[in-house]
């Protein structure tokens, strides 16, 4: 009896040894960290992620911090509780990922050159070791000085709702530079036959914009760093007019029937004057970003010559950014900008391409009927709406003066006219200015040779 109860008391030992043993050598595995960012350097604001995954007895730690000329700051850190070493059930933080901005505008003691960005990942430890952590650093240049930026071209006079050109020298330290107008940014090119740095770019005023101050010449650097520079010399504020549409049932079976047949992704809500609204709002805003997204698309250099054509012997039947209220059964149910000209001529007129250019759109678009979009390059683009016919293809080369197709009444439209929007980077601005020989003269084609020594 004596030696088996000695015999069970070594075991014990034994296994109070080996477990004492095991718990001192069972250290946290090492765990996968990763440091997340798009930055090629740190600007004024650069936000980087420290991301750290782990098995077994979980992470002991994480922390995000910066050195630079040897001052280390610590950004951000959570400390967390792995599972003791002894224990094989449960399980502790497995995965975690801290945040920070690591940009000068938030760390302002950072000085131009470099810096290391690094995410430490604490193991855990036992009684007997404390395991090394896993280490995971990035080099960034540290930039705190924008581009430089000069204005070249001269005598900026700018209207609400309107177009102009503007011509500007960069440092080579740019990596892009916009018109910024508003929420709106027209992108620069480099300018034909200028100097290295000499940028040119097309840009539009927003209907709604009626501060100058608001439109300025910006210009980044890979890190962020941006200057900014006021441009306009004059600026003709046009407050929108006002317009009354009349609405009955005979215009709204209409117009809701055929734009839903011809539009798959609009369904009927059983309610005629909801199925217009769903269109007069949302079919407007879904067109609306489309030609946004075909002004992205527009050539790099101006193909249109002398002045856009208008539509010969027309009749005008609105201003440019009429602001419509919609009156149904006697009270008001929506409002819209319009943006463009309604043109009345006689029924089925043929309509010419009022320069040359390249046809990104031809076919029933939404609101607009059969519709023809246009590009002249750099940005400028015309829509041509409504038709009755289209005798144009996507992608079709045309002249000024080719025929897009006949005046017509599909899509939002009460009658035969054709309706005319000159669009900038898809911002629709003034048809006016562009079917002016002097207007285009003084405010684009004199802005060109500006750049020249």
């Amino acid at each position: 009896m004596k030696t088996l109860l000695k015999f069970i008391l070594l075991a014990v030992a034994a296994l109070v040894l080996v477990g004492l043993g095991l718990s001192g050598l069972r250290t946290g595995a090492p765990p996968s960290l990763e440091l997340v960012t798009e930055a090629r350097a740190i600007g004024p604001r650069t936000p980087i992620l420290a991301r750290a995954r782990v098995g077994g007895r979980g992470l002991a730690g994480l922390r995000l911090e910066i050195e630079q000329n040897g001052r280390v700051r610590v950004l951000a850190r959570r400390e967390h509780a792995p599972l003791p070493a002894w224990r094989v059930w449960g399980q502790g933080t497995l995965e975690d990922e801290l945040g920070a901005d690591v940009g000068h505008q938030a760390l302002p003691e950072l000085l131009e050159g470099e810096a290391v960005v690094r995410a430490v990942a604490e193991r855990a430890p036992t009684w007997l070791f404390s395991p090394a952590p896993v280490v995971k650093e990035l080099r960034l240049p540290v930039r705190r000085t924008p581009p430089t930026l000069g204005l070249v071209s001269t005598q900026h006079y700018v209207m609400q709702g309107g177009s102009g050109v503007v011509v500007y020298r960069v440092s080579a330290s740019a990596v892009s530079d916009f018109v910024s107008a508003g929420e709106w940014r027209f992108p620069g090119a480099p300018l034909p036959g200028g100097r290295s740095g000499d940028r040119v770019a097309l840009f539009g005023v927003p209907w709604d914009l009626d501060d100058a101050a608001r439109l300025r010449i910006v210009a980044e650097d890979d890190a962020g760093n941006a200057a900014s520079l006021v441009f306009v010399d004059r600026f003709e504020r046009r407050p929108p007019a006002r317009d009354r549409i009349a609405l009955d049932d005979a215009f709204l079976t209409k117009v809701t029937t055929e734009i839903r047949e011809r539009t798959p992704s609009l369904t009927a809500s059983g309610n005629l004057l909801d199925d217009y609204l769903a269109i007069n709002r949302g079919l407007r805003a879904e067109n609306a970003r489309e030609l946004v997204g075909l002004g992205r698309e527009s050539a790099p250099a101006f193909l249109f010559q002398d002045v856009l054509q208008p539509l010969r012997n027309a009749q005008v039947m609105s201003a440019f950014a009429d602001r419509r209220s919609y009156v149904y059964g006697g009270r008001e149910v929506d409002q819209q900008t319009h943006l463009g000209f309604d043109l009345a001529v006689v029924a089925r007129t043929p309509v010419p391409a009022p320069s040359r250019g390249v046809v990104k759109l031809a076919r029933y678009f939404g609101i607009y009927g059969n519709a023809v979009v246009l590009d002249h390059g750099m940005g400028l683009m015309t829509l041509s709406a409504h038709l009755s016919t289209i005798d144009v293809a996507e992608g079709q080369e045309l002249e000024r003066g080719a025929i897009l197709g006949s005046t017509g009444a599909t899509g939002l439209a009460g009658g035969d006219h054709l309706h005319f929007t000159t669009l900038v980077r898809g911002l629709p601005v003034n048809p006016i200015e562009w079917w002016d020989a002097k207007w285009i003269r003084d405010r684009i084609t004199s802005k060109l040779p500006a750049a020249q020594p």
